[in-house]
């Protein structure tokens, strides 16, 4: 590896694309493509990044095994932060297999972060658990363990372990600045503003306040009757009971714990569950139904008793009642919970994350496109969608450097 080469990786490790840039960005031969892609990436320059990367991937002799695994890995990188997660992960093994065959662990590593950080992002959360545990980030650099402890805090947030993302966040901050990386140092910063932003409205006894991520582990871990609309559950400490699959016993639990302690008409829960505008003998006949279903799932936590008006519910042992819902709620809010990341994503990319239809989302695109909630970019299949960046969990390259062999 020439001396230009050397000091282009450098500038690169140490968050300087720039400086990589002024040393190579005249040079077609494979290191320099490859380096000149990931500089570009670093800089927000992703389609002309990918580009390069692809060039270099040409440029490089089949026998050059650990720079193409490494390149690879770089193009991983970028299809993530484009939210491109139809990006074949087979690809992205086959790569990490190939640079932990030749001894290059650092990259392999970065290689398995980009795979639990994509399962991430689609709900994989116990695989991309199990991958993690498998990962041990003492022999790295600080950058490498700044990004490790992003991805532990980033499964924490949605574990709703705020005081395990509290730490984790902590020991990424060090180490982020032990490698004084300011794009590193810039996403673990932004990542530490979710624990601070609102993370669920908290209804109960008439009133509702917004709550932040620790509130809400305070809650779970309460002896509370919580109705969590945001997980479709009904739960009290660590018993939980799933109502995902029965929409219509969730709106039914949900009716009854936001006017606890005092009960519903019947009428009201047959508009909230049904969405009915006119009633007749069925829907009373079908209410009492799902109330009987309804006592049922709820049994170990409390009973649903008739009223004179309607129903009530009634928790066992004397326990305060709350309903956990979301922050905003309209329709397609899934939809925008994701693109409030700040990321372009395609409408396959949510569909993935969502466990959806594309048909289903594009429907939710266009609706919001309409509304000018979200806006699109580019055509055909290169379409993206994103709406204003506002905080969020944050994705920058990290690979580590140098990234080419001669």
């Amino acid at each position: 590896m020439d001396s230009l080469i050397t000091a282009a990786a450098q500038a690169l490790a140490a968050g300087d694309p720039l400086g990589a840039l002024k040393r190579v960005s005249l040079r077609d031969d494979a290191p320099a493509l490859a380096l000149r892609g990931i500089a570009m990436a670093q800089l927000g320059e992703l389609d002309r990044a990918k580009t390069l990367l692809h060039k270099a991937v040409r440029t490089f002799s089949p026998r050059e095994a650990v720079a193409r695994a490494r390149c690879a890995v770089a193009e991983a990188e970028i299809a993530l932060v484009s939210r491109d997660l139809t990006w074949p992960a087979k690809t992205l093994d086959a790569a990490r297999a190939t640079l932990e065959q030749h001894g290059d662990r650092l990259n392999a590593a970065h290689a398995r972060y980009l795979e639990i950080r994509r399962l991430v992002l689609i709900g994989r959360l116990d695989e991309a658990e199990r991958k993690l545990a498998d990962l041990d980030p003492a022999p790295f650099p600080p950058a490498s363990r700044a990004a490790h402890e992003l991805v532990v805090a980033g499964i924490a947030m949605r574990r709703v372990r705020a005081k395990a993302a509290h730490a984790a966040l902590a020991r990424a901050e060090r180490s982020a600045r032990e490698a004084r990386i300011p794009a590193l140092i810039a996403e673990v910063e932004s990542a530490s503003k979710i624990l601070k932003t609102p993370a669920a409205r908290l209804i109960g006894r008439g009133s509702e306040k917004l709550v932040v991520l620790d509130d809400v582990e305070t809650l779970f871990e309460s002896n509370a009757l919580v109705i969590d609309a945001c997980r479709h559950a009904v739960r009290v400490g660590g018993t939980v009971v799933s109502l995902a699959t029965r929409p219509v016993l969730l709106a039914l639990a949900r009716a009854l714990g936001e006017a606890w302690p005092g009960d519903v008409s019947r009428s009201t829960l047959i508009a909230s569950a049904f969405r009915a505008r006119f009633t007749d003998e069925s829907h009373r006949v079908r209410l009492r139904v799902e109330i009987g279903r309804l006592r049922k799932k709820l049994r170990v936590f409390a009973d649903v008793n008739a009223t004179e008006q309607g129903f009530a519910l009634v928790p066992r042992r004397l326990r305060d009642v709350v309903v956990l819902a979301r922050p905003m709620e309209e329709e397609h809010a899934d939809v925008l919970a994701f693109l409030t990341d700040g990321e372009s994503w395609s409408s396959s990319a949510l569909a993935l994350a969502l466990g959806e239809s594309q048909r289903t989302v594009q429907r939710a695109l266009d609706s919001l496109a309409a509304a000018g909630k979200v806006q699109p970019f580019g055509r055909a299949r290169a379409r993206r969608w994103m709406t204003p960046p506002v905080p969020g969990f944050t994705t920058t390259l990290l690979l580590p450097a140098p990234l080419p062999d001669n």
